[in-house]
C-alpha cells in the first residue's frame, strides 16, 4: 500500500528524480504539449503547476524562486513573457493530462500533457460551440421570426447611404462636362 507517501519517486534518486522533472517542465514550457508516461505526466502537472503561479507576479524574487527549478533561462524567459499574461484571469488548472494509450515497446501507459491555455483545437471548438445552437427544434419558428427582424436593419442601411450615394454621383456628373465644354 502507499499510505502517507506524496510523492511518486519514479524509480529514480532525488537528485535524478529532480533534473528528470526540471528539463520535463522546461520542454512543456517550449513546446505548450509533450507526450510522456502517465506517471510522469502526473508527477509534472504537480511540479509545475506552482511555478507557473508563481510566474503571474513578475518580479525578481519570484523570477529567481522559478529559476531555482528550471536552471534554464530561456524557459523562465517564455514562462513571464508568454505563458504568463495568458494564465493571469485563470485560477488553476494550467495543465491537461489526455491519455493516449500504450506504448509499443513496453506497454507503458502514454499520456499527453500540454498547457489549456495553448491548445489551438480546443479553443477552436469551444469557440464553435458558442456560436452553434444547442438543438434544433422549433429552427423554422425561429427562422421566420429572425427573417423580417434582419430585414428591417438592412432597409434602413440603404436609406442612410441613399444621400451620400447622390453626393458622390454630383460631382461625378459635374466631371463630364468641364472638359465637354473646353
Amino acid at each position: 500500500m502507499r499510505h502517507n507517501k506524496s510523492v511518486n519517486h519514479l524509480g529514480r534518486q532525488s537528485g535524478h528524480r529532480k533534473a528528470l522533472l526540471a528539463n520535463m517542465a522546461c520542454a512543456l514550457i517550449e513546446h505548450k504539449r509533450i507526450e510522456t508516461t502517465v506517471a510522469k505526466a502526473k508527477a509534472l502537472k504537480t511540479y509545475i503547476e506552482p511555478l507557473i503561479t508563481k510566474s503571474k507576479e513578475d518580479t525578481t524574487h519570484s523570477r529567481r524562486m522559478v529559476f531555482s527549478y528550471l536552471k534554464n533561462k530561456e524557459a523562465v524567459t517564455e514562462l513571464f513573457r508568454t505563458i504568463a499574461p495568458k494564465i493571469a484571469d485563470r485560477p488553476g488548472g494550467y495543465t491537461r493530462v489526455l491519455h493516449t494509450g500504450f506504448r509499443q515497446g513496453d506497454a507503458a501507459e502514454m499520456a499527453l500533457i500540454e498547457l489549456v491555455d495553448f491548445n489551438e483545437a480546443a479553443l477552436a471548438s469551444a469557440a464553435k460551440k458558442e456560436t452553434k445552437k444547442s438543438t434544433r427544434r422549433g429552427g423554422a419558428k425561429k427562422a421566420a421570426e429572425a427573417a423580417p427582424a434582419a430585414e428591417a436593419p438592412v432597409a434602413e442601411a440603404p436609406a442612410a447611404e441613399a444621400p451620400a450615394a447622390e453626393a458622390a454621383e454630383a460631382p461625378a456628373e459635374a466631371a463630364p462636362e468641364a472638359p465637354a465644354a473646353e
